[in-house]
């Protein structure tokens, strides 16, 4: 106690000196004047009506292809452009949004899930006295407030634990910390604190022990980011603005000013991917918010223009929830190679990331076995040595592309830019980037301001802080309640359905199937461990999902969360998806192809893959072989070397056990690396190496042949359910 007081202590005499030096008064004195009360008189100065629906995409399409001109018209339909489609619709302009893919599919869709000011940027701010840096995590964590109170079923706080191993590094951590709260002065989520070694123990059970101090928990946000992103398309969308995902500019429509006599931008000829049909889209001023691909718009307006995007690739990893507590995340400030380390809880599993390395801009990031194992690494050195972290429990993996950019019209053009960049080309193309996903809604107030003022538009200011965002309006923590009780729902699923579409949930839960079954009553699951349900395939087609991937990435977390489940799920979702969009067979047949690639190189079955292949080394003791050669021999009564459905079924029989026989080839076919129809002997003792050495985890065959061998003396049930196991 003693020892923490001084710290504390310290900690508020430096923490005084820099916020001096920072101005933290003047902040605390903004933060009074944009409180609640501001927020909700910005909301309420909107004079623009919402529709109680969005309109289809075929309306869309038409409002597209028949307005004469649009006041805005946004290239990119990510967090920011997003942003600004609704920033600029909610001020009354005409305005128009086009995204060549999928509303999220690239990087707003592959982030940490934080909704945070950045901890090691206000570090770097202090350290290198770089009131820029600080700028930035001051408006980050403004933004966070607004994120929070706008959409609170797609996001809340998360306590953040970061364990100190050295006594040194207590008061060091504890007073950069705290200068984070006081930083976010009276939108402070929650004040951080310090935690004893045992307390630290409590809760969170899996840390490390060796050498452990204690710990100092703080507060950031999370959210559903995916979801996220999709609420501020429906909700510019219900404002009025024309959004069209899988719609792609081909090139920048220009026009001589007869004052000048110089080329401006005034429109865009696009063509919708779905149909093939290309029509001009006009507008006063065109916006390119496109991320990565931020200069490959630019060269559309200008070739010569020298490229400002700096592509930094970042990895990420989910694991079993079994790896980390419910509500606390950990932070590891120091890794190996100076990078910072997340590990959450997100969605009842355990996120860990991100990695950070230079790349090259690409549609279909994929992540690599060396990052992968980067990050695993990095998470054994903070786990308790009792928890094995095994790379077969990696349910799945996914790279995203930040899109680091240097200022155009900074003096210095090769320093990058860690705040956003807001250029406005001697044409008049507009083009908003950098910056982070929290702040996109002050990104986009930025870049409508900017378009206003270069293109002589009649708007006023901006009103989205405090503006609820879809779903938010009539939500509350209770809300799943009235879902289980009024429909029926399973407990679980109410949660989930509630925390994913807030108070749109009700709209799910009218159009979900009757299970048949005395509870649920309604909610036919799309697989067995996920919360997910048919209704939201139905659901999610009217949210504009218009294939498999839409639905297994972004409409759903399936992809997300578990490349395995997301496969099981795939044929039914293409069943419903083909109902509702009238696909043929064999529509229906290349989105089940096309989404099953995406799964294999996009979000980590590839690297799983490549865990156990025909060539895997076998690294097993003698007497483990000879074990693992008895059961096998179990299965192959007639010692041919391999064993078929019609094998395992035998043995099955004989213990009175019944199981599919689809199932019955999915589970052999995990096993089959040569895909001949039969597991070689080999092949089995190939698979018992690699879940020896943690490679491969949740194996169905190597369960079912080792409880088949335990129920011949025991007669216990055999599961067969695909189990947690991962990549």
């Amino acid at each position: 106690m003693a020892f923490q007081k001084a710290v504390k202590g310290t900690a508020l005499i430096g923490g005084g000196a820099i916020a001096t030096v920072f101005g933290l008064s003047q902040f605390s004195q903004y933060r009074n004047k944009h409180g609640p009360f501001v927020h909700v008189q910005a909301a309420e100065a909107v004079t623009v009506p919402i529709k109680n629906h969005f309109p289809t995409r075929e309306q869309q399409i038409l409002a597209l292809q028949t307005t004469g001109e649009f006041d805005v018209l946004v290239i990119g339909g990510g967090a920011t452009g997003c942003g600004c489609a609704l920033d600029a619709v909610t001020r009354g302009l005409k305005t128009a949004l086009l995204e060549r893919d999928d509303f999220s599919s690239g990087t707003s869709s592959r982030s940490t899930k934080l909704i945070h000011g950045g901890v090691r940027y206000l570090q770097k701010a202090i350290m290198k006295l770089d009131f820029e840096q600080y700028k930035m995590v001051k408006e980050a964590l403004e933004e966070r407030a607004n994120l929070l109170e706008i959409a609170p079923h797609l996001s809340a706080p998360l306590p953040i634990m970061l364990p100190v191993y050295k006594w040194w590094q207590l008061p060091y951590y504890w007073f950069g910390i705290k200068l984070y709260d006081i930083v976010a002065g009276s939108q402070c989520l929650k004040s951080s604190y310090v935690l004893s070694k045992s307390r630290a123990l409590e809760l969170f059970p899996m840390l490390r022990k060796d050498e452990l101090v204690g710990a100092i928990v703080y507060y950031d946000g999370q959210h559903n980011d995916a979801r996220m992103n999709l609420a501020i398309a429906l909700t510019a969308a219900r404002y009025g603005a024309a959004t069209a995902n899988y719609a792609e500019v081909l090139r920048l429509l220009k026009t001589t000013d007869p004052a000048s006599g110089k080329e401006r931008v005034c429109g865009v000829r696009c063509r919708d991917v779905l149909s093939g049909q290309e029509f001009d889209v006009k507008a006063k001023c065109v916006i390119n918010a496109t991320g990565p691909f931020t200069d490959s718009v630019r060269k559309m307006d200008d070739r010569e223009v020298p490229n400002i995007c700096q592509p930094s690739a970042g990895v990420h990893i989910v694991m079993p929830g079994y790896y980390s507590p419910d509500n606390m995340g950990l932070l590891d400030p120091a890794t190996s190679d100076g990078r910072v380390i997340f590990f959450l809880p997100w969605e009842k599993m355990t996120i860990a990331g991100t990695t950070d390395s230079p790349t090259d801009v690409t549609s279909h990031p994929i992540p690599t076995e060396e990052d992968i194992n980067f990050i695993l690494n990095e998470v054994r050195n903070y786990l308790s040595v009792d928890v094995e972290v095994r790379r077969g429990d990696v349910l799945a993996a996914w790279s995203g592309i930040r899109p680091l950019v240097t200022d155009p019209n900074s003096k210095d053009t090769q320093s990058i830019s860690r705040n956003h960049v807001v250029t406005i080309s001697d044409s008049g193309l507009v083009t908003i980037a950098g910056g982070k996903w929290t702040t996109y809604r002050a990104m986009a107030q930025d870049t409508i301001d900017a378009a206003i003022q270069a293109h002589d538009l009649k708007a006023g200011s901006s009103k989205t802080i405090g503006l609820q965002l879809q779903g938010a309006e009539d939500w509350s923590p209770t809300l799943y309640i009235r879902l289980v009780q009024d429909y029926g729902l399973e407990s679980e699923v109410a949660q989930h359905l509630a925390s994913t579409y807030g108070d749109k949930a009700f709209e799910v839960a009218k159009i979900a199937q009757v299970t048949g079954k005395r509870w649920p009553i309604v909610g036919k699951r799309l697989v067995s461990e996920f919360p997910y349900i048919e209704a939201e395939v139905v659901y999610g087609v009217k949210e504009y999902a218009r294939t498999a991937v839409d639905m297994i990435s972004r409409r759903t977390r399936l992809a997300f969360l578990n490349v395995q489940a997301a496969e099981e799920a795939l044929p039914r979702i293409v069943d419903i998806m083909g109902k509702e969009l009238n696909w043929s067979e064999q529509k229906k047949k290349e989105e089940l192809e096309a989404a099953k690639k995406f799964l294999y190189y996009e979000m980590g079955y590839k690297v799983k893959s490549d865990q156990l292949t025909d060539s895997s080394e076998i690294s097993l003791t003698p007497s483990d072989i000879e074990r693992y050669k008895k059961r096998f021999h179990m299965f192959d009564k007639d010692k041919k070397g391999f064993i078929t459905i019609l094998d395992v079924q035998r043995v099955l029989e004989s213990i009175s056990v019944q199981i599919a026989e689809n199932t019955l080839h999915d589970i052999l076919n995990e096993v089959d690396l040569n895909k001949n129809g039969q597991v070689e002997l080999n092949e089995f003792l190939q698979l018992m190496s690699a879940i020896q050495k943690g490679h491969v985890s949740g194996s169905r065959l190597a369960v079912l042949m080792k409880t088949a061998e335990e129920n011949l003396r025991q007669r216990v049930v055999i599961p067969v359910d695909r189990s947690g196991g991962g990549l």
